[in-house]
């Protein structure tokens, strides 16, 4: 009986039998492939939002234009644009003793690349790492989230009309399939998704050794310096925290503010998040939680918080319509040890720390796990450079949120518990490269004067090299 492993099994070796006849794909090649994907997004965009916000209960399809489709067609603008420059071969030096020959490194693709997809963003999840795999000249098989089915259905339809399967492929299934998919001998796997999780496919891709590019969570930080404005502060915190009602692995996690601004915060935040959500939850702005499950595990964590006599500050949003909505909560000054202050959050509630010294906030921020995401306001440039050098994140946004994820030319990746690599523009090229370093012989192979039997000649040589 065929097993759900030999099935995928037989999606992959289709794959690499196609890559290994055409194993250095042209630049034509690969920018007709990430055409293919662009008139995809943009043909499927309406379908996309309709499908994400069914399988969500409500999911604002401002959101999902904003956060998922308008950054992916940003990312095939780019690498179609530069994918010819990152083929070309890169001179690199040599040493005075290996004067006569020639060093360069050629990115060649991996081959068959898999991409585990999580649910809270599962178009740019799912197709953004295939932008940077195409561009490579890999081949890919797509793994979307078992939460959303509407939208795992939607895109294992529609990929066979723009690309063969031997190009990318979808395969559909719950955790068994995950497991399954996360054991393939791939010749890279990307997974993004909870550091629990990320550490069951890591384990399950070492025993084939699969390289692995995690992109993961954590707690990450808000820091307003003592010289920002709360208010202008608050409002980008309430647009980085309240996006996809908090479900977003690069979200404001907590907020570290000087002791005598926390009230005033707060305040801020209250005004600036009613002000989103003027109709409340009937406004087709607000979005819901993916499942009822994380609405049970947020009222835990803010009942331990509730009987531990943290202030909480409920904004005033109609909970009332589809789907299951949380209303955005500030917890304030909460203790370092409860579940809000341990965890990912991953929804509309948001902790408020308060500090008295910038050497405190780094204390706090250094008791943490790394995390994906730090955001700095401050005016000052000695605080801002003590902030980045005295701190360990994935990315940074200076004086707003998010902003650094839509950014084509920078890499996104985490570091230490948060993930591991980086991909978006060249380094996701890179990433999904080999990068196969080649010396060439020129004139003569500087070798014959290192052979035996020795003389002077090798004598002199090995004090060159010992220089």
């Amino acid at each position: 009986m065929e097993t759900v492993a030999d099935k995928l099994r037989i999606v992959i070796e289709r794959q690499r039998s196609a890559f290994q006849a055409e194993p250095f794909p042209s630049c034509i090649v690969r920018r007709d492939r990430l055409d293919r994907l662009r008139r995809l997004v943009k043909e499927q965009a309406e379908a996309f939002g309709e499908a994400i916000s069914a399988d969500f209960g409500n999911r604002s399809r401002h959101e999902t234009t904003l956060l998922e489709i308008a950054p992916l067609l940003a990312e095939l603008r780019h690498a179609r644009g530069h994918v010819g420059r990152w083929m070309r071969p890169r001179r690199r030096g040599r040493s005075l003793e290996f004067l006569q020959l020639s060093n360069w490194v050629q990115y060649q693709p991996l081959g068959v690349v898999g991409i585990m997809v999580p649910w809270n963003y599962p178009i740019l999840l799912a197709l953004g790492p295939l932008v940077d795999v195409l561009a490579a000249g890999n081949r890919a098989v797509i793994k979307p989230s078992e939460l959303l089915p509407k939208t795992s259905a939607l895109l294992a339809r529609v990929i066979p009309d723009y690309f063969s399967p031997a190009e990318v492929t979808v395969v559909e299934g719950g955790v068994d399939v995950a497991q399954a998919f996360a054991a393939l001998p791939f010749d890279h796997l990307i997974f993004t998704g909870s550091t629990a999780v990320g550490k069951r496919v890591m384990a399950a891709a070492a025993e084939n050794l699969t390289p692995l590019t995690l992109e993961l969570g954590g707690k990450s930080p808000v820091v307003i310096a003592p010289d920002y404005p709360v208010e202008s502060a608050a409002r980008d915190i309430a647009f980085g925290k309240m996006m996809n009602a908090g479900q977003t692995c690069i979200a404001p996690d907590y907020v570290l503010v000087p002791r005598e601004k926390m009230g005033q915060l707060a305040e801020a935040l209250v005004k600036r998040i009613e002000a989103f959500y003027p109709k409340g939850s009937k406004a087709a702005d607000f979005s819901s939680l993916i499942a009822e499950r994380f609405q049970t595990r947020l009222a835990n964590a803010l009942e331990e918080v509730r009987q531990r006599d943290a202030k909480i500050v409920t904004c005033d949003i109609d909970l009332s319509g589809a789907g299951s909505r949380f209303a955005p909560t500030l917890v304030l000054d909460p203790a370092d040890d409860c579940l809000l202050m341990q965890e990912e959050i991953f929804g509309p509630v948001l902790p408020i720390v308060p500090y008295d010294t910038v050497e405190d906030a780094l204390a706090i921020i250094a008791r943490k796990p790394r995390p994906l995401a730090l955001y700095i306001f401050t005016h000052d440039r000695k605080t801002e450079r003590r902030l980045l050098r005295n701190t360990i994140s994935g990315n940074v946004t200076i004086n707003g949120t998010l902003l650094h994820i839509a950014q084509t030319d920078l890499p996104f990746g985490g570091v230490g518990p948060s993930g591991q690599g980086a991909y978006h523009g060249f380094e996701g090229f890179a990433r999904f490269s080999h990068a196969r370093g080649i010396a060439k012989v020129r004139l003569f192979n500087p070798s014959v004067f290192a052979s035996p039997p020795f003389g002077k000649m090798a004598t002199w040589l090995a004090r060159l090299m010992m220089r």
